[in-house]
């Protein structure tokens, strides 16, 4: 056989396994803070509520004067990509070795460029992502000295990808959509859902915050009801606010109103581990106890790559939210929404103690 002529077309890469769908490339300043930063700023504690740009830069410059000192860090304030779906997908990709990709849009800024070098890095395809005039998403993740953190994103002016914007041709050949629920996002939620039902591609939606559920609860409603949600995640303020007003409302009740709607639902329980359903199987998983929280940033997202994973692979129900608990529990252990190589392994000896398969990529 003869080598190839120079030009000749090359072969596509293959489809991403798991595509996320961040409309805004997001960039997080991650600090440790003296918790009375709090009192200064609009919104509760815990949460995420969106700020002006303004109002994210003077946040910035108040975190200089409430760093935490530590010696765990080289720097008090960490930047990097990021964005719930981008952890997930990044997760993925680094701790187990999925091909992942990010369909969305950054700004031609220095946050964007951040954005694309630290997920290339991490061998997320950028194949769907466009780059466009203007500038990328920015948020503000405060923690305080037990791990709790705050976040305050930066979403009006930064460009986005439009629901018009998508193609059939970005989820052709995926298994999974990755998507984080927002009113602001709505219109391409929707147009996505569409198209990835139409591809067979599999639904995993992220409740966001409990404010995003507060505020704009009936939409959420509308479109788990839709049936087009396979998999739903929401930690527990997010399942309270699901549900609130209900009769018998709690998390269990929260579990069972999603899991009659997607085929997959999980509340996560911080510390308390996690509750999960797929039809009519309910388990509880406990925590792991030997991961100390040091930042609670990203916990949700990596429990996500985690159950992802195990799906899969094709494992129960059960040993999907042990493996969760495993990749979650890892990047708590340091500041920010990615895992670190040393919490990475500390990840895979926990799967091997539990007995959990481990990634091709441990051979």
């Amino acid at each position: 056989m003869g080598a190839e002529a120079v030009g000749a077309p090359q072969p596509l890469p293959a489809a991403p396994v798991v595509l996320g769908l961040q409309p805004s490339a997001l960039v997080d300043h991650v600090a440790r803070v003296d918790w009375s930063l709090l009192d200064h700023i609009s919104g509760e504690r815990g949460g995420s509520l969106p700020v002006a740009i303004e109002d994210l830069e003077h946040i910035l410059s108040e975190v200089k004067t409430h760093i935490l000192p530590s010696a765990n860090y080289l720097s008090p304030l960490k930047t990097m990509a990021g964005g719930s779906v981008a952890n997930t997908v990044r997760g993925l990709a680094t701790c187990f070795g999925v091909t992942c990709g990010i369909v969305g849009a950054c700004g031609d800024d220095e946050q964007g460029q951040l954005f694309l070098d630290n997920m290339k890095y991490n061998d997320v395809s950028l194949s769907n992502l466009k780059m466009k005039k203007g500038p990328t998403a920015q948020c503000v993740c405060l923690v305080d000295a037990v791990g709790n953190r705050t976040m305050r994103p930066c979403l009006s002016s930064a460009v986005r990808l439009q629901a018009d914007e998508l193609s059939r041709e970005n989820f052709r050949g995926s298994k999974w959509l990755v998507m984080r629920y927002g009113i602001f996002n709505l219109d391409i939620i929707h147009a996505a859902v569409k198209i990835a039902k139409q591809e067979g591609v599999f639904v995993s939606l992220d409740l966001a915050s409990f404010e995003m559920v507060r505020n704009f609860r009936e939409p959420l409603l509308t479109l788990l009801e839709s049936g087009n949600v396979d998999l739903c995640f929401a930690n527990e303020d997010e399942a309270a606010e699901l549900v609130r007003g209900e009769k018998d409302a709690d998390t269990e009740a929260a579990l069972e109103y999603m899991g009659k709607h997607c085929q997959w639902a999980v509340v996560t329980l911080g510390s308390n581990g996690c509750i999960a359903k797929h039809q009519k199987e309910m388990v509880r998983v406990h925590a792991i106890g030997e991961a100390q929280a040091s930042d609670a940033t990203g916990a949700g997202d990596l429990f996500a790559s985690g159950f992802l994973y195990g799906l899969l692979k094709g494992l129960p129900l059960e040993d999907c939210c042990r493996v969760g608990s495993c990749s979650g529990g890892s990047v708590i252990r340091s500041l920010g929404g990615d895992v670190t190589p040393e919490n990475r392994q500390w990840m895979y000896k926990q799967m091997q103690i539990k007995g959990l398969p481990l990634p091709d990529l441990c051979n």
